[in-house]
Formats: C-alpha cells, structure tokens, sequence
C-alpha cells in the first residue's frame, strides 16, 4: 500500500461533502464505476438554458472518492454545459491540492461521472 495521507481539502469534502443527495426527475444524470476498486459516483443534474443549475452526488467509495465527487459538483454548478465538458479529472484533483498517487486513477471518476451526464442530456434534446 503506498500513502494515503489525505489533505486538508480533501479531508474537508469527505467530512462534509457539498451537494450529496440526488435530485428527483433530474434533467440529466450520470454514472460511472470503477470495477477495480468498487467506487461507483451517480450524478444528476438540473440544467437550464444550457447551464447547470443545480448537480447532487451519490457516491459509494472511500474517502477521497467522496472528496472529489463534491469537488467537481461546486467546479460544475452553475456553469455553461461547453464549460462543464471541459472539467477533467485533473483539475477536480488541482482543486483539492492534489490527491495521493495511488488515489488518482481509482478515486477520481468524478468528471467522468459528468461527462456521462452531460451525454445523457445531450442524447435527449
């Protein structure tokens, strides 16, 4: 096992995730899993005029996927869907000042989880 010492920002976001629950009848929604190591990441999604208004998380995984599952809702809330698509993985990373390697490709499905969303909602209009 390599260092799973998790930062302040990091730490913060597990403990007190932002927008954790699921929307009811959501425009979009999205998920994505990740076999290997069991996290799986639902989101879903309010959008109006082609803007996110609103984005919920539901996460089944350790603590950094739940850390980067709320980070990329606050990166993702309120911006345009052309902005949304660009979110990667990495800046959801950067924005908790950097996730422990052996946390990064396992842990962090979170912009995944939105371009799934965003796909699902683009399939429809």
């Amino acid at each position: 096992m390599g260092n799973t010492s998790y930062n302040e920002a990091v730490l913060d976001h597990f403990k007190n995730p932002r927008n954790m629950g699921e929307i009811k009848n959501p425009d979009a929604q999205g998920t994505v899993g990740n076999p290997k190591c069991g996290d799986v990441m639902k989101l879903t999604l309010r959008i109006k005029g082609n803007r996110i208004k609103d984005i919920k998380f539901q996460t089944f995984g350790c603590a950094a996927a739940i850390a980067t599952s709320s980070m990329l809702t606050q990166l993702a809330k309120g911006k345009l869907i052309k902005e949304a698509k660009r979110i990667t993985n990495t800046d959801v990373s950067k924005a908790l000042g950097e996730l422990p390697p052996i946390k990064m490709h396992c842990s962090n499905l979170a912009a995944d989880a939105l371009k799934e969303a965003i796909k699902n909602w683009e399939n429809k209009h």
